[in-house]
């Protein structure tokens, strides 16, 4: 997953991800944080470490508050310029400036959107839920700006004069102004602020309460008999203070120990935590996620749209509702059918084991493994001791990035980080000319946010001559003291993953911060991280890191042979628990303006009836309404659909570069050149076309799942 924050404004896409209700204490500590002296807060001018990274051994939680009141300040002094200056419009006094305006804003919010989703505290909570409404509230006082935009207007009706990133700048801005409500009435735009300010607040409220969901519905176990089938590994990592065991419950709605756990009572305990954790008490979100659909429709309405997902899908690359509904019609029947397939292997498993009950949500990974082992002889425990984390970062992401693309890697120590675990590497092109920093920050917390992404701390551009720094976050269980980090191979493909986000962000070579690197649709961002994802089992890259922890001695051409032929196996349960949840979230963002919703779990019921993604009962969604934090907690409202899309893409893309000879310096530097280094600067479908030469088919991705 990608979490980049506009350069210019909207900052408030990337609030919320971590908190919990805050005490008045708290609140008044941060207003009296607000007297701190501005001439010594760091994020007035940019960092003197390498890069600008951001100085963590500076940067306080009393900084945030009076820095962001100081960006605003900044930012609407600037806009007051633009608005009052006589001459007539122009790419330089109007355009340009509008590009600068936020110069300290994006120094602040970067900063602070990664902590808040990565290292969050109490004090951090209640900026987040204070800021929230007030980012929102300066967004559109911009945005909604009429002077403002009469200039950006005058520009615009005049940019066949420009060229390059000049011209698609000015048509960048012109869509966003549009897009944000610049051509409403005045009453109209009145109406929008409101809706966006509350929406601000309960995006963040949503957050912090699922946070406070996701702690409070922890399973602790008093020894070690209830848990049998964990490894001793397992269980030092889930040892807690009072000599019992703590299993947290993380993002998604299957538990990674359910297919380990062999008590079936213990394995539906984990499940219900899991699905329930958010639906009762004072950590239910249901209310808020109701509002906020209902909302968001209301302003798609405002906006001149049928719903919120027309609007939001405007400058996308499928569009429409209608063609992401249509991709999924495509999609269910094949993936449905595998599924069913899989669950009848798993109910005969389960009878072959003696056991008489029908197969349950709970019971599908415990069994699913079983048959992986019967089918492959395939056992997660085989494959992770070759799988230490290091090695695979330095030996496997980074190798093949060199192969690809000749950069290389060089792990710093003196660069001060927000947390003890975060690693940071200089990255260095294949002459040896700097190409920026990257900060790894891989184990899972109670201060982390679920899941993983990217994000920069510094934005690459030309116009203020910076280098990117980017980080990478992940969810990986910390082993305990003396213990190697060995990961799933899940968790080798996510960290493949995220790393092609930061490519992504690294090979930028725009001129302006708000065109470069992932500043994209959502539905092309995913693109490229996919695309890396295939370089995790590709023979040269795999030997060079999937050596045994303890004794170095390479992994078995027999287990490399098994995890490749398993690689189809369980891929009809995976992608119709995807498809669940990006219906969901398609369903939820195309409700008409007055429609009021009931109970969330009858509409969730019917929106998965209504085109059979649910035919296998014992395949959920991979998120459930009430803890879908990308939709409610973050910015891929009627955008879920884009990892299904970008998978489509990327399936193609890695048919193209084996068509090409695979991994090879001249296949990496054509992406690089043709896809990687290109931004936001040009169309999406004539980007791919371009490089590919010829528009994605689908089928590569159906082999790829093995749907034909």
């Amino acid at each position: 997953m990608n979490m980049k924050t506009s350069v210019f404004l909207l900052l408030v896409v990337a609030l919320g991800f971590t908190s919990c209700n805050q005490n008045k204490t708290n609140k008044n500590e941060t207003n009296q944080d607000m007297t701190t002296d501005l001439a010594n807060n760091p994020f007035m001018a940019d960092s003197e470490l390498p890069y600008f990274t951001p100085d963590f051994g500076k940067i306080k939680n009393s900084h945030f508050m009076p820095a962001f009141t100081e960006s605003m300040r900044q930012q609407n002094e600037a806009i007051a310029a633009i608005t009052s200056n006589e001459e007539e419009p122009t790419f330089e006094n109007t355009i340009l400036a509008i590009e600068k305006s936020g110069v300290m804003m994006d120094r602040v919010g970067n900063v602070f959107f990664a902590l808040s989703g990565a290292h969050t505290n109490d004090e951090i909570k209640a900026i987040q839920e204070e800021i929230s409404p007030k980012l929102s509230e300066h967004s559109d006082g911009i945005y909604l700006n009429d002077e403002l935009f009469e200039r950006v207007k005058a520009v615009y009706n005049n940019r066949s004069q420009l060229e390059g990133e000049d011209k698609v700048l000015v048509e960048n801005y012109y869509k966003d102004f549009v897009k944000a409500g610049a051509n409403l009435s005045t009453e109209d735009k009145a109406k929008l602020k409101e809706m966006n300010a509350r929406l601000a607040t309960l995006q963040t409220k949503f957050n912090q309460t699922l946070l406070d969901a996701n702690n409070s519905s922890a399973l602790t176990f008093d020894n070690a008999e209830q848990l049998t089938g964990l490894s001793e590994s397992q269980l030092k990592s889930l040892k807690n203070d009072e000599d019992g065991y703590t299993i947290s419950i993380l993002n998604t709605t299957q538990q990674p120990l359910l297919q380990n756990l062999e008590n079936r009572d213990v394995r539906e305990m984990l499940y219900n935590a899991s699905v329930n954790r958010a639906n009762h008490g004072e950590n239910d979100t249901r209310s808020i996620l109701k509002e906020m659909a209902e909302l968001r429709a209301q302003k798609g309405k405002l906006l001149g749209f049928k719903n919120y997902a027309e609007w939001s899908l405007q400058q996308t690359m499928v569009k429409t509702p209608q063609k992401v509904k249509q991709f999924f019609a495509g999609l269910i029947p094949a993936a449905t059918g595998k599924a069913q397939v899989e669950s009848d292997e798993i109910q005969k498993m389960i009878k072959e084991q003696g056991k008489d009950f029908e197969v349950a949500p709970w019971d599908w990974n415990y069994f699913a493994e079983k048959v992986r082992k019967a089918k492959y002889d395939l056992d997660e425990e085989q494959i992770k001791p070759y799988f230490e984390l290091k090695n695979v970062l330095e030996n496997g992401v980074f190798y093949a990035a060199n192969k690809l693309y000749g950069i290389t890697a060089k792990e710093r120590t003196d660069i001060p980080t927000y947390q003890e675990d975060v690693l940071v590497y200089e990255l260095f092109e294949e002459n040896g000319e700097p190409l920026g920093l990257f900060f790894a920050d891989y184990f899972a917390r109670p201060s982390k946010r679920g899941g993983a992404w990217m994000s920069n701390f510094v934005t690459q551009s030309h116009l203020y001559d910076k280098k990117p720094v980017i980080y990478n976050v992940m969810n990986i269980t910390k082993p305990t003291k003396g213990e190697k980090a060995l990961l799933t191979y899940d968790e080798v493909e996510t960290m493949f993953h995220e790393f092609g986000h930061a490519l992504h962000g690294f090979f930028a070579n725009q001129k302006y911060p708000s065109l470069s690197g992932t500043a994209v649709a959502r539905d092309f961002v995913e693109f490229p991280s996919q695309v890396n994802e295939n370089w995790a089992l590709q023979d040269e890259v795999l030997a060079n890191y999937a050596n045994h922890n303890e004794t170095g001695e390479p992994m078995p051409k027999s287990l490399v042979e098994k995890i490749k032929k398993a690689s189809t196996f369980n891929q009809g349960y995976s992608l119709t628990e995807t498809l669940a949840a990006a219906n969901l979230d398609m369903e939820w963002h195309t409700i008409s303006p007055d429609q009021k919703i009931g109970d969330v779990q009858e509409f969730e019921t019917n929106a998965l009836t209504n085109t059979k993604v649910n035919a296998v009962s014992a395949v959920p969604p991979r998120y459930q309404s009430t803890y879908f934090a990308h939709i409610f907690g973050g910015g891929y409202a009627a955008g879920y659909y884009s990892y299904l899309w970008t998978e489509m893409l990327h399936h193609d893309a890695y048919q193209g570069f084996v068509e090409q000879g695979g991994l090879t310096r001249e296949n990496g530097q054509r992406f690089r050149d043709m896809i990687l280094s290109q931004g936001n600067t040009k169309d999406y479908e004539t980007m791919y076309k371009e490089w590919r030469g010829s528009n994605p088919e689908i089928s590569a991705m159906e082999k790829a799942r093995g749907l034909n």
